[in-house]
């Protein structure tokens, strides 16, 4: 499974990000090992997720994301209620 993901930093920006591993992914974030953008703004933490067969399906929608206004993603992690079943 492939997700791509909306994570709120502590600075309250957004990240858009994929991956094949949500946890390791957000603990690879807060470790500083995630991504430049969000090493420095650190805690990092899962604010929306989309899952996905392939990884071109993910990179696609990671991709829409970077291209929606801020009021857009938070919109969708307003509804969001957690990792459910990727845990």
């Amino acid at each position: 499974m492939h997700y791509a993901y909306l994570a709120r930093c502590a600075d309250g920006t957004l990240y858009a990000g994929w991956t094949c591993d949500l946890r390791r992914r957000m603990a690879a974030h807060n470790a500083g090992r995630g991504a430049k953008y969000t090493r420095s703004r650190r805690p990092v933490a899962l604010c929306y997720y989309e899952a996905f067969e392939t990884k071109p399906e993910a990179l696609r929608r990671e991709a829409a994301f970077k291209r929606m206004t801020r009021a857009e993603k938070l919109a969708l992690c307003a509804g969001f209620s957690g990792m459910g079943e990727t845990g």
